[in-house]
């Protein structure tokens, strides 16, 4: 069930919080575990099917938590608790592995060896990667000795909750435990007020931002995978569209997950901070995707680092120090690591070279970014001027642009026709209309996307194109502005203030607030008139 659709906002999402608050005023046992069978009807809506492997792997994940749960408390055996931790593990990535990599191991096994070996194609469950993540840092946090007890019900309802269970946040059990324990399951008019504000953000973001630019994006990738060759207009106008459009997106979902929660009285982590006005790489993924950059750090690259490092240091190698370190230690204790952590990132995006090498050229991107910390700035640590800062920010956007180039086209041949375009190779391709009334034919026709492109429709998408760039780069995010209700578990590190400048813009539960809210419902609402996934969703 899309949270972008007719039945989940006027139908799901109401009867499932007019149940649970007249559940909560007579049991909130009755209202929790109400909630987890509402959650369970979401996920099975789309394909029932997938309950049947979701609930093995839940019962699975259950009973290793629960003897490593016991053996903690008992102090004994720590190499069979360590044991289970790895089976556990073991499952999971196995699980994963076999419905969303196993066509593509196939494939690659084609590409290899010229063979033609053939294989069922396999439907991905929903939210698979998301759910794999969250089981396998709670296994890990129970053997640490992090979550020292759980019930059945919190366990499901950690697992299950709807509003993360598709697509995030990814959150962590010691996170949302204390909030279950907590909950009143009462209606509270100022959290219910700050939930649908927040989901009316989200849904404007997805229905009216980002679907809009990819009405626009979408034909020239279509037109590219065709084999026809992008011109730089359309390239650049592509590469350009889908970063904002996925940002939208995303973020889009991410605000209605949060702000569904708050309608039930809960709170899930920030996922998104303003990601694409970041200076450079490394802040850029301090900010998107927080909860993916989170769960990488602590349970791939910290290890991987501290192994290393480690090592080296019983080995009498000298560690990565303050800035002016050898190089060797600087490739061995953050090269190798970030890099590694990268290509896992690519690979559970998706299944195919372009995610391998979106990860890999993300990877390089941020050991470029530290090399230069370490060896080149000579302001690192120190307040940039804002030309500096203009520059960095410039370069980072770029960057991101370009890359995401690989997570958008279907193939490396399609990609390397976007990047050829983006490189002028296949000429400039101004609209012939607009190329012969500057002056220049010479600069069209902009040819592929249904004949030459009338001028109206490129100034349309055009000014559609450069709005959403002013809406993502100058005005506060939707969490900046409601930071005054706490309407997240973490907040946004920038001041709410509007165009980046002037006067503070808070959100409050007022009339003019309420009227901003309908206004953004009702747009949404009257271009909800099809069936646009979100792009993760597809992860």
């Amino acid at each position: 069930m899309l949270f972008n659709s007719y039945e989940f906002i006027l139908l799901f999402l109401p009867i499932t919080l007019a149940v649970f608050f007249a559940l909560g005023a007579l049991s909130r046992s009755a209202a929790l575990g109400w909630l987890i069978l509402a959650s369970v009807v979401f996920y099975a809506w789309w394909r029932p099917f997938n309950l049947w492997i979701i609930g093995p792997s839940l019962a699975v994940n259950y009973a290793l938590a629960s003897v490593i749960v016991r053996l903690a408390a008992a102090g004994s055996r720590p190499h069979l608790k360590s044991a289970l931790v790895a089976i556990g593990i073991l499952f999971n990535v196995c699980l994963l592995g076999y419905f969303k990599y196993a066509n593509f191991a196939v494939s690659i096994a084609n590409d290899v060896t010229g063979a033609h070996f053939s294989f069922e194609q396999i439907i991905l469950p929903l939210g698979i990667s998301f759910i794999t993540f969250q089981k396998i840092a709670f296994l890990i946090d129970v053997s640490a000795g992090r979550i020292k007890s759980f019930s059945l019900r919190d366990y499901l309802l950690f697992v299950m909750f709807f509003p993360q269970l598709i697509a995030g946040p990814i959150v962590h059990f010691r996170e949302m435990a204390p909030q279950f324990e907590t909950l009143r399951a009462r209606f509270d008019a100022t959290l219910f007020a700050l939930g649908i504000t927040l989901f009316s953000f989200g849904l404007f973001k997805k229905v009216v931002l980002a679907d809009s630019v990819a009405e626009a994006v979408s034909p020239v990738f279509a037109y590219a995978a065709a084999g026809e060759q992008a011109t730089l207009v359309q390239s650049w106008f592509a590469a350009i569209g889908f970063t904002f459009q996925i940002y939208f997106d995303f973020s889009g979902y991410s605000d209605m997950a949060c702000g569904a929660a708050l309608l039930f009285g809960m709170r899930l982590p920030m996922n998104f901070d303003s990601p694409l006005r970041a200076s450079n790489i490394i802040d850029f993924w301090l900010r998107w995707h927080v909860t993916l950059t989170r769960f990488l750090t602590a349970y791939v690259y910290n290890p991987l680092a501290l192994s290393i490092a480690r090592r080296r240091a019983a080995a009498g190698k000298p560690a990565l120090g303050a800035r002016g370190s050898k190089l060797l230690a600087f490739v061995s204790v953050l090269g190798l690591p970030t890099m590694a952590t990268m290509l896992l990132s690519g690979v559970w995006h998706g299944a195919g070279y372009t995610f391998i090498l979106w990860g890999a050229l993300h990877g390089a991107y941020l050991i470029a970014n530290h090399l230069w910390r370490q060896y080149g700035s000579k302001t690192h640590g120190k307040r940039m001027s804002w030309i500096e800062s203009l520059a960095g920010f410039v370069v980072t956007l770029l960057a991101v642009v370009f890359a995401m180039v690989l997570f958008r086209a279907p193939d490396l041949g399609t990609a390397g026709n976007i990047f050829a375009g983006m490189l002028g190779m296949h000429g400039f391709g101004l609209p012939l209309g607009l190329a012969t009334a500057l002056g220049a034919p010479n600069l069209g026709p902009m040819l592929g996307l249904a004949g030459d492109v009338p001028l109206s429709t490129f100034a349309f998408s055009l000014a559609t194109l450069a709005g959403v760039v002013a809406v993502a780069l100058f005005t506060p995010d939707s969490l900046q502005v409601l930071s005054r209700y706490q309407p997240t578990l973490t907040l946004p590190k920038q001041p709410p203030k509007l165009l980046l400048v002037g006067p503070e813009l808070h959100w409050a539960p007022t009339l003019p607030w309420l009227l901003v809210t309908v206004a953004l419902i009702g747009a949404s609402m009257v271009k909800l008139t099809g069936r646009s996934e979100f792009l993760y969703w597809q992860f």
